[in-house]
């Protein structure tokens, strides 16, 4: 078992909870998450990534990781939540897997679903940032491991199935946590201008029928050395550190710490 860092003062519960959240698979969510806990990392905090997507989990394979120890055995009772951080050497971050090929645990009981938030929230005092990489959709597991975060970036791409379903994501979670803060990063997108768009559309929608107004938090230009690191299961800021893609993260990390 990696070696907790040492606890932060007390803070707010989940003032350093963030959520990855998507309406749909396939935007590069995973991908964002783990290359942004890789930024953060970088400007000297201490991160946790957290595998929320429990029916289908696969940040252990994005990273070339074989954890000995993953949330099944969390859920199963034979590890606490700490014992099952891993450290991942290559970015400087900690990761809690899930069981890749596995889809028992999304179909985990809520009661238990509750005490692993709970757990997680107070493992979280000992990081500065926790990010929870949830599952695609707005399935019950996934609205619920987003409770324990008051920050939620959700990822979307211009194809229209992404823009509808981040706005599903985003009325359903508001309808249960109003006080939650959205931000919205456009992802894979082939300019600037073309990832302004992507949001203004997103943000016409929220605006009109859900009187909210979530930011943009930034936006990652399509970048071929993305899928080149992911292929090689290495982090994008190492392998290809001056690209368009790890500057465009970079500066999302840097809005982030601004807040």
């Amino acid at each position: 078992m990696s070696e907790l860092p040492t606890r932060t003062p007390p803070r707010a519960k989940g003032a350093n909870m963030m959520a990855v959240a998507s309406g749909k698979g396939g935007v590069g969510k995973t991908w964002l998450s783990i290359t942004l806990a890789h930024a953060l990392t970088k400007q000297g905090r201490r991160v946790l990534l957290f595998d929320g997507d429990l029916g289908l989990a696969n940040l252990d394979i994005q990273l070339g990781l074989m954890p000995k120890q993953d949330l099944s055995a969390v859920i199963a009772g034979r590890l606490t939540l700490n014992q099952a951080v891993v450290e991942y050497e290559d970015g400087g971050f900690q990761v809690i897997a899930g069981r890749s090929g596995s889809g028992s645990l999304a179909n985990v009981a809520a009661s238990r679903l509750q005490s692993l938030g709970e757990d997680l929230s107070l493992l979280a005092g000992a990081y500065d940032h926790v990010l929870i990489d949830l599952g695609a959709g707005v399935e019950r597991t996934s609205r619920q491991l987003a409770h324990n975060a008051n920050f939620c970036i959700v990822v979307l791409t211009d194809e229209p199935t992404s823009l509808t379903d981040a706005y599903a994501f985003i009325k359903v979670t508001l309808a249960e946590r109003p006080e939650i803060r959205f931000h919205i990063v456009t992802n894979a997108v082939n300019s600037t201008r073309e990832g302004e768009r992507t949001y203004n559309t997103l943000l016409k929608a929220c605006e009109g029928f859900l009187k909210i107004s979530p930011p943009l938090l930034g936006i990652v230009r399509r970048d071929p050395h993305v899928r080149e690191a992911i292929k090689a299961q290495a982090p994008l800021l190492t392998r290809y550190p001056n690209t368009q893609a790890a500057e465009d993260i970079e500066k999302i990390a840097l809005h982030i710490l601004s807040k």
